[in-house]
């Protein structure tokens, strides 16, 4: 939590782990809500996957059932969104189910709720022994849930909300990530700073994010100038005229918080386009290759952000519903860790994309989290 005590502004590089986190990826809230994270997306179509596979750490246990008979037939039923969050999260779950020995089949929605839901009921119908839920409106697809589950099928949802507590549940922390990032935040500004801020409601993630946001800006006495934002199908360009707007009113502020990357972007964007990004600091959320080439761009002024490796946690999802259908999870939630990064950090460790962040931060790394000796372990 931010410190009482009065700060003054400082660059300092920060990169410490935050235990319970993404990231990233955010829930939604809304009928009419489009993925907030991502890249670039994947065919529309129902397809099998035969990506190769990330490096994978060498398994010595024995497999349990079922993975012992042979390979194990799961569906991910995926809403992905823009942006590259959700590719580098499918990599690394394609690498992760490869080095397991399952046979998985992708179904991407694409942000089409009804879609999703029939491509949920086709994946119950495949003879999936597990079904992975990526992302999607809980009201279109939680029906589709409770078939899977009544027919015994396992399940486990990542960032879905769901009153079925037969599912696994896994996510980010979103009011960690929030708060690693505010802290830096805090570090930068000092106390009694003006700021500005670009969110939207409505949405789960964002929502815990905000949440931290009111209580980190009124610990710190900030006084926020103005609040725009919007979620679109291209959110960082057309949140630059909102942004632009506000800072012609507010040329004074010392910082924006924009608490996801396509927020973000189009925060910086706005910020270059008024030229004041030697006043105006931006801090953000989420990291990919896009958002870490953001950050060192020259004369950038996104500062901060906080995230985790989205392919890691693809691939520790997939060892999650492993770990369940083999009945050793023995726990209904997963959550993974965030990480503070700084342009400061990236900088000096010349850090051009998420391989070079991974090696350096080895915080990103979600090796041991839903693991076991018969695993052969995708890092990333």
């Amino acid at each position: 939590m931010p410190r009482t005590r009065t700060r003054t502004p400082r660059s300092r590089t920060r990169t410490h782990a935050r235990t319970g986190l993404p990231f990233a990826a955010l829930s939604m809230a809304s009928a009419s809500a489009l993925l907030l994270a991502g890249c670039s997306q994947s065919s529309d179509a129902s397809q099998k996957t035969a990506d190769s596979a990330a490096p994978a750490a060498t398994a010595t246990g024995k497999k349990p059932a079922p993975f012992s008979e042979g390979k194990v037939k799961v569906a991910l039923v995926r809403q992905s969104g823009a942006g590259d969050y959700f590719e580098q999260w499918g990599n690394g779950a394609k690498a992760q189910a490869k080095a397991l020995g399952i046979d998985l089949t992708v179904y991407d929605a694409q942000a089409d709720n009804a879609k999703q839901a029939t491509d949920l009921s086709s994946a119950i119908n495949s003879g999936a022994k597990t079904i992975i839920v990526d992302h999607g409106f809980p009201a279109t697809i939680q029906p589709e849930i409770d078939k899977a589950v009544k027919k015994g099928i396992k399940v486990v949802v990542y960032d879905v909300e769901t009153t079925n507590k037969s599912v696994v549940s896994t996510k980010q922390d979103d009011a960690s990530m929030a708060q690693a990032v505010l802290d830096v935040m805090a570090d930068e500004l000092g106390k009694d700073a003006k700021v500005g801020y670009v969110n939207v409601a409505g949405y789960a993630a964002l929502d815990k994010r905000d949440s931290v946001w009111k209580k980190t800006a009124d610990t710190n006495g900030w006084e926020q100038a103005f609040k725009v934002g919007k979620v679109t199908d291209s959110t960082a360009t057309d949140n630059v005229p909102l942004v632009s707007a506000a800072l012609t009113q507010h040329s004074d502020v010392a910082g924006v918080f924009a608490p996801y990357d396509e927020l973000a972007k189009g925060t910086v964007l706005a910020v270059q386009n008024k030229k004041l990004q030697s006043k105006v600091k931006v801090f953000g959320a989420d990291v990919s290759n896009a958002d870490i080439q953001n950050m060192t761009a020259k004369d950038s002024p996104w500062v901060a952000t906080a995230g985790t490796d989205p392919s890691a946690v693809g691939a520790a999802v997939v060892r999650t519903a492993a770990l369940e259908l083999a009945g050793q999870l023995n726990k209904t939630s997963v959550e993974f860790p965030a990480v503070a990064i700084t342009q400061d950090f990236l900088k000096s460790k010349k850090i051009e994309n998420m391989d070079q962040l991974r090696e350096a931060l080895p915080a990103l790394n979600l090796a041991k989290v839903s693991t076991a000796d018969w695993i052969p372990n995708v890092a990333h």
